[in-house]
């Protein structure tokens, strides 16, 4: 086995093994990214949302109260605010949904399904429990979704939802007597749910590392391109040229040149060994002679 394959061999092993610690933790560190990329924007949309409720609480509801009076104005209602802002915020990003899933809504559309309920459900045995998430898969690929419990803490909410003859004459007949009602004081009746896509932060993460990778394998293969031409003109044709004139000499050929010496490093001083030794020995031939 030559020399150079030896070099190489041994290059290549180490360049594998540090291409692949470099793609685990650098995988590992695009993904964990995009996670927390995702996962601000989870927190901006909850706050986002909390906010408009206040603002509808505080400044809306307030100035409405008149109205109120004679007619039943969903506007006024927090989580319908909060609902139809972020349905707005849909029409440019569909896949961020932002939900208030209500095991017994009086509007339909707040209707907890499956995995909606199962949260809602959890908050109701865990009281202790302020926010819950995690990542589920969805047609368009995984989604992390972060929930918190929505508790009825204003007993003003109660003359709405408590019994149908309690509630304004104007609200049943906007959503009807069937649902929205017997809720109590204190109780959790459902969850504010905000789901987040991953793919397109994974996708650029995957994107990142390929581009990282590839970079990486490029300056590999300049680097051996480089470091064998560099092998070949400074190490392997100088010790070539040296072992066929040492051939020679251990012949009896003492009639070839010696080497020229232009460089001071080992190779060089090898080179004026070589030479060194080549005089001493047509000495010692003359000598003899």
């Amino acid at each position: 086995m030559g020399l150079r394959l030896k070099f190489n061999l041994v290059l290549v092993a180490v360049f594998a093994v540090g291409l692949a610690c470099s793609a685990y933790i650098s995988r590992r560190i695009l993904q964990q990214n995009a996670q927390d990329e995702v996962e601000r924007n989870a927190s901006l949309m909850m706050e986002s949302a909390m906010a408009v409720r206040d603002y509808t609480v505080g400044q809306v509801k307030p100035n409405l109260e008149l109205q109120l009076m004679r007619v039943f104005l969903p506007q006024s209602v927090p989580a319908y605010a909060a609902t139809e802002v972020f349905n707005n915020l849909r029409k440019t990003y569909p896949e961020y949904t932002y939900k208030e899933a209500t095991l017994n809504p009086t509007n339909p559309r707040d209707k907890t399904v499956e995995w909606e309920a199962d949260l809602v459900n959890q908050f109701r045995n865990n009281a202790d429990v302020k926010e819950l998430g995690g990542v589920r898969e969805t047609t368009g690929g995984p989604s992390l979704f972060r929930a918190r419990p929505i508790k009825i803490t204003n007993e003003k909410c109660l003359v709405c939802h408590s019994t149908v003859d309690a509630a304004p004459k104007s609200m049943i007949q906007l959503y009807g007597p069937a649902n929205g009602f017997g809720w109590k004081h204190h109780e959790i009746i459902g969850a504010q749910i905000i789901s987040v896509p991953m793919a397109v932060p994974l996708a650029k993460a995957d994107a990142a590392f390929r581009t990282f990778m590839t970079s990486l394998l490029a300056v590999f293969l300049l680097a051996f391109v480089v470091l064998n031409i560099t092998l070949s003109v400074m190490v392997i044709r100088p010790i070539v040229r040296m072992s066929r004139a040492a051939d020679e000499v251990s012949t009896g050929n003492l009639q070839i040149p010696e080497f020229a010496v232009t460089s001071k490093d080992e190779i060089g001083v090898l080179a004026m060994s070589f030479n060194r030794l080549r005089r001493s020995l047509e000495k010692a031939m003359k000598l003899l002679e």
